[in-house]
């Protein structure tokens, strides 16, 4: 196990380190689709104009992804963030198992199988549908499909798609219908009963996080798990009849039930006794919920109904410390040692706070997919209740209360944190809209905020490191003229980085970005380091290093 270790230079300030992740905060062309260039931001050009400004690699490799070409996304970047370290993600375990064959191998897929070779049931799949490699990734579905069928010869499954329209383009669903249905026409013409069964949005249906609006859950388990919702023949022609509405794009897809006789009999695939369950998503904060309803005992979000009795598995163990779900496909990554549990070994006070949507962010994933502190006599989590009403509505969202919240912290006669990570949600979740009015707004909402924290660094003489964990509303288009569609996924563009620290006579401290000038070299895994630094901590081993150039 690490420990922190004094650095032989450096101190730290007398006032805390505030830590801002600006989630989705990008830096883009500059363009007519970059929300963050047009945005009026005059505390973050302010900030950006410091030496201690650069910009840091949030996608990838650099965070762990497969390939240069997947986006990063907010799970990722605070892991990297929080770990100091780059480790292998959700994407590229997953990957690798298929690759391998480990996970047919495995011993839950073996029981997985066993269990509906046994009574007769269906195999069932539910998850994200598409190429995102965010949540899921469609290739990860045909292979186990395949699998299932040709190898361990499952005569009957079932799939409950769940579109995307936010890691992919708007409306894509279609496309990739088409891809699962080819697959399954083709296990059908083998002599497999291989079908669609129900599906719908991923804004509207399944996939709720950090218990923001259980409703999403219970619809989906109305479609999936008892067939209950409007019917239709194909989820081809679902999709379309979502799309009679303009205003309807992917991730808000009205729920749909698959049956048979034309999309007038009996729903195809209720989930029965003896059924077995995968749900294939990898990342974990959109899959908690669902998993909770397959497996608790006791449970009261909403009323289940009779709960089948069934052989459940995800993807990957969506939370270690809850043990959910208790059986996985994949092994998640191991992530120990990262800056938040060394800084509560080392007594410092620390406090996570962000509005609902992205509080697991500061506190599970920046800990490293962990749920509770390390030390809750040193940690104070706080989290602003998120409004369900539609976000481009309220594109300022709650990042005023969040910073009411964090300055009546630091006031309230406790003993002051010396570290503070925040999350402004702004930036992604309302540049997943994909509107751009709504974005500036939401850009200039999170300056105003800067410019209080600016000041309350200043007063409480601490330092200030303002950052973000991936791009989104520096690219709201995709393409131009006659071919430019609003874009509601990540972007690969950098983030910023900047640290105000008032001690520095030029407002911050001097970086050392190596020969290359540090851009495209340096990323989020540095910035754990850099920030343990600033309270006067040598860089742990095994962390990416520092930014911060040393000091004579």
């Amino acid at each position: 196990m690490l420990s922190l270790r004094p650095h032989p230079t450096r101190v730290a300030p007398e006032g805390p380190l505030l830590f801002v992740v600006m989630d989705g905060v990008g830096l883009g062309d500059g363009g007519e689709g970059d929300a963050v260039a047009q945005a009026y931001t005059p505390t973050l050009d302010w900030l950006r104009g410091l030496p201690s400004a650069t910009r840091l690699r949030a996608h990838g490799t650099a965070v762990g992804m497969p390939s240069d070409k997947d986006m990063g996304n907010s799970e990722v970047g605070h892991n990297a963030i929080g770990a100091g370290r780059v480790f292998e993600q959700g994407a590229a375990l997953v990957e690798q198992s298929l690759r391998s064959g480990a996970l047919f191998e495995g011993e839950t897929w073996r029981w997985l199988v066993d269990g509906v070779r046994e009574s007769g049931e269906a195999l069932h799949f539910i998850g994200l549908l598409s190429d995102g490699n965010i949540h899921a990734h469609i290739d990860h579905l045909l292979a186990m499909l395949r699998h299932a069928a040709r190898h361990d010869d499952v005569r009957t499954a079932r799939v409950h798609v769940l579109t995307d329209g936010r890691d992919v383009d708007g409306r894509s669903a279609l496309r990739f219908i088409a891809a699962l249905e080819a697959c399954l026409s083709e296990l059908r013409e083998a002599g497999y009963d291989y079908q669609i069964a129900s599906g719908g949005g991923r804004m509207l249906v399944t996939m709720d996080r950090y218990e923001a609006d259980w409703a999403m859950v219970e619809r989906g388990w109305q479609l999936h798990v008892r067939g209950e919702g409007p019917k239709f023949a194909s989820a081809q022609a679902a999709v379309e009849s979502g799309y009679q509405n303009p205003k309807i794009d992917d991730q808000f897809m009205p729920g749909f039930v698959i049956a048979d006789d034309g999309g007038l009999g009996d729903p195809v695939g209720r989930i029965h006794d003896g059924a077995s369950v995968v749900f294939f998503n990898f990342r974990g904060d959109r899959a908690i919920e669902i998993t909770r309803a397959f497996e608790e005992d006791e449970f009261s979000a909403f009323e289940r109904g009779p709960r089948p009795k069934v052989r459940f598995a995800g993807m990957m163990q969506y939370d270690g410390d809850l043990g959910l779900p208790a059986r996985f496909l994949v092994d998640p990554p191991q992530i120990d040692d990262t800056m938040g549990e060394l800084l509560a070994k080392a007594g410092r006070r620390q406090l996570a706070i962000a509005e609902t949507h992205k509080f697991g962010h500061v506190t599970y994933f920046w800990n490293g997919n962990r749920s509770e502190p390390f030390d809750p006599a040193l940690e104070r989590y706080l989290e602003v209740s998120s409004e369900l009403a539609p976000i481009e509505e309220r594109p300022w969202m709650k990042a005023a209360e969040v910073t009411d919240a964090l300055l009546a912290a630091l006031r309230d006669g406790q003993p002051a944190p010396d570290f503070v990570r925040l999350n402004y949600a702004n930036g992604d979740m309302v540049g997943h809209t994909g509107d751009l009015r709504a974005t500036r707004l939401a850009v200039e909402s999170v300056d105003l905020c800067l410019a209080r924290l600016v000041e309350a660094t200043r007063a409480m003489k601490g330092a200030l490191l303002v950052t973000a964990d991936h791009g989104n509303a520096d690219q709201m288009f995709d393409g131009s003229g006659d071919e430019r569609r609003v874009r509601s996924s990540h972007s690969l563009n950098p983030v910023p980085l900047v640290i105000y620290d008032p001690r520095e006579a030029s407002g911050g401290p001097a970086l050392d970005l190596g020969p290359a000038g540090g851009v495209g070299q340096a990323g989020l895994a540095n910035l754990a380091a850099t920030a343990l630094e600033l309270l006067g901590f040598a860089t742990p081993e095994g962390y990416e290093p520092s930014l911060l150039r040393a000091k004579p």
